[in-house]
């Protein structure tokens, strides 16, 4: 079975002192370190999402959306987090370019060449995901969630995500939606790259 590593969204706007900052959002990055190690020894592809807004854009509240400014093209704030360390070889891969794009799942991010991230892990026989990043209420889920309506296999890091939680319980709703969904959860533990 053929498995990628997805890394959603470990931006430093997603973490502590961030624009839009999730709660212990920087908890996931050395858990996604140990991840993304173990998957780069095994020769696993990984790939690193990353919002990548317009200044303006109907994603954000001055234009009718709901969030404050966040992850604006080439902003310090959609830096990935300085910890996180992404082996040689990650493919970074950037959503809700547009300016009425939200760009809440991974799959429908682009690589540089201008494919979708879910075109090439269809085309690398990808059968399987690993998903952990941030936040497990919003780009985690629909990322999960499209996987698995592509009819590929998701595992959801249950040790590497952290909730927006806007409203309380989000997170564990999203978990319990994703699971239900068929999502399968695992960590550090029982991780097989």
């Amino acid at each position: 079975m053929a498995a990628a590593l997805i890394i959603v969204d470990v931006q430093n706007d997603f973490c502590p002192g961030g624009a839009l900052a999730v709660a212990e959002g920087d908890a996931v990055v050395p858990v996604l370190n140990q991840y993304a190690e173990r998957a780069a020894a095994s020769g696993m592809p990984i790939f690193a999402s990353r919002d990548w807004h317009p200044r303006e854009t109907s994603h954000f509240a001055a234009w009718g959306g709901p969030w404050p400014p966040h992850c604006v093209q080439g902003t310090p704030g959609a830096a990935f987090h300085p910890a996180l360390r992404l082996p040689s070889g990650t493919v970074v891969v950037s959503k809700g370019m547009g300016t009425k794009d939200d760009g809440y799942s991974a799959m429908e991010a682009l690589l540089p060449d201008g494919r979708t991230l879910l075109d090439t892990l269809r085309e690398m026989g990808v059968t399987r995901v690993y998903v952990g990043g941030l936040a497990t209420d919003y780009c985690v889920r629909a990322t999960v969630l499209d996987a698995l309506r592509a009819g590929i296999s998701a595992t959801l890091l249950t040790d590497a995500i952290r909730a927006v939680d806007v409203a309380q319980g989000d997170g564990d709703r999203a978990i319990h939606e994703m699971l239900a969904a068929g999502a399968q959860p695992a960590t550090l533990d029982n991780f097989r790259s």
